[in-house]
């Protein structure tokens, strides 16, 4: 390499030469351009890691719902493992009371719905023969002729178009198989992590340098208590949504005041925009059945309980529960909803709150030093094996004596 060639040295007038520049510039711009750089290689390190979740998301979303069932049933395990029964019992009975409470909701939407299909079939003829005369008056000043030759329009260009038709319906049925799909691995991914999350945990952590363990254990562990304490809460909310939109519909005689219910206590799970979604139904079946002042004063109702939800519930109570700021419960559903559509929105909160938790107990630096959880967890798990063993052997021996 010849002198022309060779890179600047420490000592070289070129290196000091581009040292004095870089000295001539700003403290401020010279640790803006370092931040900048580095802010950079983590905002394509994230945009990555959220392109390879959409491409799995068929995994991801399902393992998401699991996580956030255990958290919501690990409670009913746990009280059956201080009372001394064994983990099994707990793990059952709480799959048994979601299964129960899931199939009550549906039976009782299904009921609902077949005792009143008659009056809606009857109603909805109605409406669409007053809505054929309205069209027919003098709004739009239409003939029944002109809107027979509108409908054979319709007709004729959805059969001009049945490749399409198709397609879509085609997607509609890889949709609905995707969703079958999702709903076995959210069965069996919740099983397990009923019956052995706390050895999938370790396993996990086990991954990471060792020296790491106990830190991120502690504030894996706080990060999971906030969860549990937000869907608890969510519960409550989703009900204070229901009662209050259902009950305003019976007062107003709305038809079907129990699957709207329903359907607002499923729908509030994603906080503000679950309950409005489902209260604009509410109020599309009075505009329909009752006319536009009863729609109106509906309106009214989903307006009030939104209001209290968004004001009281979602700011105060669930602010409080998870620790997060009401404006931070806004911004996280608004981008969660931006980024993800509504699975974005459902897990935002849950994600913030566990994301406050962790950094809050990492900036406290709350653990405490010394053993490393996962080796003492692996070492306890084997000694609880050996006495399991053990106990077997003692009881086998047992019964070929013939002793109780």
């Amino acid at each position: 390499m010849d002198e022309h060639t060779r890179e600047p040295h420490v000592g070289d007038p070129e290196h000091e030469t581009a040292a004095n520049a870089a000295q001539e510039l700003p403290l401020g711009v010279r640790v803006a351009a370092a931040w900048s750089w580095r802010l950079i290689l983590i905002g394509l390190a994230l945009a990555g890691f959220l392109w390879l979740v959409v491409q799995v998301r068929i995994i991801v979303i399902p393992l998401l719902v699991a996580i956030l069932l255990t958290a919501l049933l690990a409670p009913v395990v746990q009280l059956f493992e201080r009372n001394g029964a064994p983990r099994w019992l707990g793990v059952i009975t709480a799959l048994l009371l979601f299964v129960s409470s899931v199939t009550f909701l549906i039976m009782l939407i299904v009921t609902q719905l077949r005792n009143g299909f008659g009056g809606l079939a009857r109603k909805s003829e109605v409406v669409w023969q007053q809505f054929v005369d309205w069209i027919e008056g003098s709004a739009f000043g239409l003939s029944a002729d002109q809107l027979d030759g509108f409908l054979d329009q319709i007709t004729e260009t959805i059969n001009d178009h049945q490749s399409e038709i198709w397609s879509g319906a085609l997607g509609v049925a890889t949709t609905a198989g995707q969703f079958v799909t999702g709903l076995l691995l959210t069965l069996f991914s919740l099983i397990f992590l009923l019956i052995d999350g706390k050895r999938i945990w370790y396993w996990v952590l086990g991954f990471l340098p060792a020296r790491t363990h106990a830190a991120v254990d502690t504030a894996g562990r706080a990060g999971w208590v906030s969860v549990g304490q937000y869907v608890r809460v969510q519960i409550f909310v989703a009900f204070v949504d229901a009662v209050g939109i259902g009950l305003g519909a019976a007062i107003l005689g709305v038809p079907l005041p129990i699957p709207i219910a329903i359907l607002v206590f499923l729908g509030s799970f994603i906080p503000f925009l679950g309950a409005i979604t489902t209260g604009a139904l509410a109020v599309f079946i009075a505009l329909v059945y009752n006319g536009p002042v009863n729609a109106a004063m509906m309106l009214g109702v989903v307006i009030l309980v939104n209001q209290i939800e968004g004001h009281v519930l979602q700011p105060l109570v669930m602010g409080n529960a998870v620790r997060v700021h009401p404006l931070g419960v806004v911004l996280a559903v608004s981008t969660g909803a931006l980024l993800a559509g509504i699975p974005g929105a459902l897990f935002a909160v849950p994600f913030a709150a566990a994301a406050n938790s962790i950094v809050n107990t990492l900036v406290e630096r709350r653990w405490h030093g010394g053993s490393d959880p996962v080796a003492d967890f692996h070492r306890t798990d084997k000694h609880q094996q050996k006495v399991r063993y053990r106990a077997r052997n003692v009881a086998r021996l047992r019964r070929k004596k013939g002793t109780p």
